[in-house]
């Protein structure tokens, strides 16, 4: 189904009324949601628990804040906007050289947040086996996530997606209680807005943007319209439960990143150690928690990283399709649904497969993948916030009746201004740690 042609309620998915239907019809926030909880907030959260206790919470409720505001502008436009099209429709319309360049984004960028992806998958399965490598346990799970990409079928996704989350919850979740959490260092972390001096092998600044990256999202974002387009949410009238189902996903995806959060800070803070790869991270929770533990953490860390890969390979996959094809059609022309096209496959096979050699022998680690990657995705923000910010608040793109309120506007300036500090911020950042990492 086409970004680009929107559909009636009377020939999409009913427009839920109850209580129960509107929870019967959740899907596509969860599917996002699961997305964007990959290794990044694993790590990140795990890292900075860690390393710096609960000091650095209060990223987390802020880039999650920040995200829920932003990605509901850009659903806004995918649903309500006047020309019934996608967001990178509206951004071409902005630019023509927006899909072009997110073609390329989507391709570049599918590469590199796999690779912590793919070894995520490959580590954790080695470690709880004990049997072999992983690019072994990475390439089988890789199978997997082809087989439904090529057949991607969106009620098959949500289904293995509901799965995970399920595993999810009862891992991070289980373990966080089992370290037996203090609620007023929780809620003294969440609301104390402190930066601390460096502890452990990354940088305070580091970790607080790698957070804003893997939490507060960038192109990731823009992966939401193609999951709601999939679901048949294509018009105004759906506006209201997809609100609800973002909102609920959003909490949920709060409280496990509070909750691998918590379990950083509890068992590894003042046990005098500092994280520095996967394999540290869970051999400090397996000497607390005992190997029952460490199996917990890394069955929920294979299960987000799982669903992370493979909501990437669609969304990135369609994303890069729909560019490609916007950029040769010019605006305003239907292009249909953008899985049929070569590209789709194309790229889907790179986002699953090209990411595997990451996980051969003397690559960088875990850790420090996830850290870098997320802090890089961060210099994208400016490009997008300012796009995004032009074309929901310009009537000539959305529409009078929908574009940005006054307080709208407010809030997406101060969200530009924010991304290009944290752009520089990142690269200065990055630059130090690959400066460091050269060094030793």
């Amino acid at each position: 189904m086409s970004s680009d042609s929107q559909v009636s309620p009377t020939t999409g998915p009913p427009i839920p009324r109850t209580f129960g239907e509107y929870l019967r019809s959740f899907g596509p926030g969860f599917i996002i949601v699961l997305t964007w909880l990959g290794a990044g907030d694993i790590v990140e959260s795990g890292t900075s628990g860690g390393n710096y206790g609960y000091a650095l919470m209060w990223m987390v409720l802020l880039a999650l804040f920040v995200r829920f505001l932003f990605v509901s502008l850009i659903a806004k436009y995918q649903l309500c906007n006047q020309h019934g099209e996608g967001v990178l429709d509206g951004l071409a319309r902005l630019h023509p050289w927006f899909a072009p360049v997110l073609m390329v984004i989507a391709i570049l960028m599918g590469h590199f947040i796999g690779s912590y992806m793919v070894v995520g998958m490959g580590e954790t399965w080695r470690d709880m086996t004990g049997v072999g490598t992983v690019f072994q346990w990475a390439a089988a799970w890789t199978v997997l996530a082809v087989a439904l990409t090529f057949r991607p079928k969106f009620q098959r996704i949500e289904i293995v997606f509901k799965i995970m989350l399920a595993v999810l919850s009862v891992s991070l979740i289980g373990i966080a209680i089992w370290s037996g959490p203090d609620p007023a260092k929780v809620v003294e972390g969440a609301f104390a807005f402190k930066m601390p001096a460096q502890q452990g092998p990354f940088d305070s600044m580091l970790l607080a943007i790698g957070l804003m990256g893997a939490i507060g999202g960038s192109v990731m974002n823009l992966a939401y319209p193609y999951f709601l387009e999939q679901k048949g949410w294509n018009s105004p009238e759906y506006r209201r439960v997809q609100m609800f189902d973002f909102l609920v996903g959003v909490v949920v995806m709060i409280v496990l990143n509070l909750a691998i959060w918590t379990t950083g800070a509890e068992l590894i803070f003042n046990s005098g150690e500092t994280i520095s790869d996967l394999d540290g991270l869970t051999e400090l929770l397996a000497k607390a928690l005992g190997n029952t533990g460490r199996c917990m953490f890394l069955m929920g860390v294979f299960a987000a990283v799982f669903t992370s890969q493979l909501g990437n390979a669609v969304a990135l996959g369609s994303m890069a399709s729909h560019g490609y094809r916007r950029w040769k059609a010019g605006v305003g022309v239907p292009l249909g649904d953008h899985r049929d096209h070569t590209l789709y496959r194309a790229v889907a096979l790179w986002v699953l497969i090209s990411p595997l050699v990451w996980t051969f022998d003397r690559m960088p680690g875990f850790v420090t993948l996830t850290v870098i990657v997320n802090s890089l995705q961060v210099v994208l923000l400016p490009l997008l916030a300012g796009g995004i910010w032009w074309i929901t608040s310009a009537k000539q793109y959305i529409g009078s009746e929908y574009q940005n309120r006054w307080w709208q506007n407010i809030f997406m300036a101060a969200v530009f201004c924010l991304s290009l500090w944290g752009a520089w911020q990142a690269v200065a950042s990055v630059a130090k740690e690959i400066g460091i990492i050269g060094a030793t």
